[in-house]
């Protein structure tokens, strides 16, 4: 599958993880004279090829980390890697952006071509915001997601005699004996609570630590760094808190009247945090693979793909199970998915916790958006850097691709009733997008709210956390006697760990998704054709030039908001129940 070419500028040889190997390689970087444009171009291949090796074994080290937070060698390679590489690396990282911005040859460069001149701003904003003293903060903010990995890699349940991860005991939250639902959910949260003071512990240390790095880079607080350290060039914290309260508007009440109408199928006096996902018929749970086959997802996954289009069944067939795929919850492997490139062989990797459910589907289909989107893009852009697209318009790849294969969920589904089944699952799929749209803005609110109160209490932290979720949070849920767990149902949301502030990608991404979901309704061809052009970009384009590529709207107003959540509910008011 590998796309690598042959190397022309580093070593086949080099061990990125010996310094005295890899240093060498930036210095020849720094020492070269760059006189015109033709310089600076085979400068910045040079410096591409070099960057494709650091990034890629880097990546390797993350996944590795991912896959066994038990695993004491694993552990001790990547804190090698943060410790020791990262901190000596990272200044010449920074005088290269620095060398490129200040080269005779980069006005002639960014003047005949764009991707140049993304480069300059995208470096532009890195080193306005570099500074020295950051490195070491940075590795003791990599060194506490560590330690959240390990505590959440470590969350086991013993039941019925066997033992689960906290992924996999979520099964039984669809099983229809409500028993067995209200056992299993407090098991799980009374597990996570064990370790709240531990979690607390970590987060008030990462707060202070990204507190610490917006103020050495002269930032009145680590929002209005993350900002230029996210490169969001295109709005403006006040647009996503506007965000936040259109979605109070458009998506809090029909979430209301979704959980009123689940009550009375239910039959209950009150919703209780255990009666979210079970059938409203009483039917059986959908199971649409077994959760200790993966392969019978990688096969659902293809077919699934390939009712979309054959050639995204071409390129999911590329991934191989073991070096481009890690899916099934197993002990001690770190909660979530996600999608990794491999730069150095220009390859994805998809990781997830795999435990035989729905959302098990969605997931793969959202990853395998991602990779596509990498494939394509590593396919034709010979830059590295260039490779991938603002955070916004990588989510509509994936969450895109969700919605171009709900309508084939069929393919999981053998038997009589297969085709009632698949009609489950995408209602499952649209009315969780509905349900999405609120929780993703009480996290943004929430990481609003953090960032710009420095030095506050966890106890002050709880209090918003409470008001926050009550303005939010669906009214008819029932949370009263599991009130800890209520306080600290963010501790699940790893995005707030690792990477602050990602959470309002998926929001305005979710919005194009939409978009191209009603696209693909009224022409599936040109729809098609124009979500794969655009991916091909990769970060070649301003985000708003990527949405118009993919025919969509960058706009997450409410004037778009409200019309696309209004085509959701009429979806689902087709839907067989």
């Amino acid at each position: 599958m590998s796309q690598a070419t042959t190397r022309g500028f580093v070593p086949d040889s080099l061990d990125p993880s010996k310094l005295d190997e890899l240093i060498p390689q930036y210095e020849r970087l720094l020492e070269r004279d760059l006189p015109d444009a033709n310089a600076l171009g085979q400068w910045l291949l040079d410096y591409s090829e070099l960057a494709s090796v650091v990034r890629g074994y880097s990546a390797r080290r993350h996944i590795d980390k991912a896959c066994h937070t038990e695993d004491e060698a694993i552990e001790k390679a990547f804190l090698h890697w943060v410790e020791t590489v990262v901190p000596a690396i990272s200044p010449y990282g920074d005088k290269l952006s620095r060398k490129y911005l200040e080269a005779p040859g980069r006005a002639a460069l960014e003047a005949g071509d764009q991707r140049y001149r993304m480069i300059g701003r995208s470096w532009q904003a890195d080193v306005e915001i570099y500074r020295d003293a950051n490195i070491p903060l940075f590795t003791e903010l990599s060194k506490h997601t560590v330690t959240y990995d390990k505590l959440n890699g470590a969350m086991l349940i013993d039941y019925q005699g066997e033992s689960y991860t906290l992924q996999q005991l979520a099964r039984f939250q669809e099983e229809t004996d409500r028993s067995v639902r209200q056992e299993t959910w407090t098991m799980s949260v009374n597990r996570r609570l064990e370790d709240r003071d531990k979690i607390d512990e970590v987060f008030n240390a990462m707060i202070a630590l990204r507190g610490k790095i917006a103020g050495n880079a002269d930032l009145p607080d680590f929002r209005a760094y993350t900002w230029k350290a996210m490169e969001r060039f295109d709005y403006t914290p006040q647009d996503c808190l506007d965000f936040d309260d259109a979605i109070e508007q458009v998506c809090v009440p029909r979430v209301q009247k979704l959980d009123e109408q689940r009550r009375e199928a239910l039959g209950v006096d009150a919703l209780r945090p255990w009666d979210g996902s079970v059938d409203l018929k009483g039917r059986d749970p959908l199971r649409p693979f077994d959760a200790e086959d993966p392969a019978a997802l990688i096969d659902g996954s293809r077919a699934t793909f390939a009712k979309v289009s054959p050639l995204l069944a071409e390129q999911f067939a590329k991934l191989k199970d073991g070096r481009n795929l890690d899916l099934k919850s197993r002990k001690g492997k770190r909660a979530g998915g996600f999608q990794s490139s491999l730069t150095d062989v220009r390859e994805p990797f998809i990781f997830m916790n795999a435990a035989g459910v729905q959302r098990d589907v969605d997931t793969m289909l959202h990853e395998g958006g991602h990779a596509f989107h990498y494939q394509w893009a590593a396919a034709v852009e010979p830059l590295v850097f260039l490779h991938h697209a603002p955070l916004e318009f990588c989510e509509v790849a994936s969450m895109g691709m969700e919605l171009l294969a709900c309508d084939h969920y069929g393919v999981f589904y053998d038997g009589p009733d297969g085709e009632a089944k698949a009609a489950r699952a995408k209602r499952k799929q649209l009315e969780g997008i509905v349900r999405f749209f609120p929780w993703m803005a009480t996290i943004d609110a929430f990481q609003h709210w953090i960032y710009t109160h420095p030095g506050h209490t966890t106890e002050e932290r709880t209090g918003k956390w409470r008001e926050i979720f009550g303005r939010y949070g669906s009214d008819a849920v029932d949370w009263s006697g599991h009130e800890g767990a209520f306080d600290a149902r963010w501790h699940a949301q790893l995005h707030l760990f690792h990477h602050p502030f990602y959470y309002v990608e998926y929001g305005i991404a979710q919005l194009g998704a939409l978009q191209l979901w009603q696209n693909y309704q009224q022409d599936a061809k040109q729809a098609l054709r124009q979500y794969q052009e655009a991916l091909t970009l990769g970060g070649t384009r301003t985000l708003p030039e990527l949405f118009e590529a993919a025919g969509l709207r960058f706009d997450f107003t409410r004037s778009t908001l409200e019309p696309l959540i209004a085509a959701v509910m009429e979806e689902l008011a087709k839907l067989p129940e």
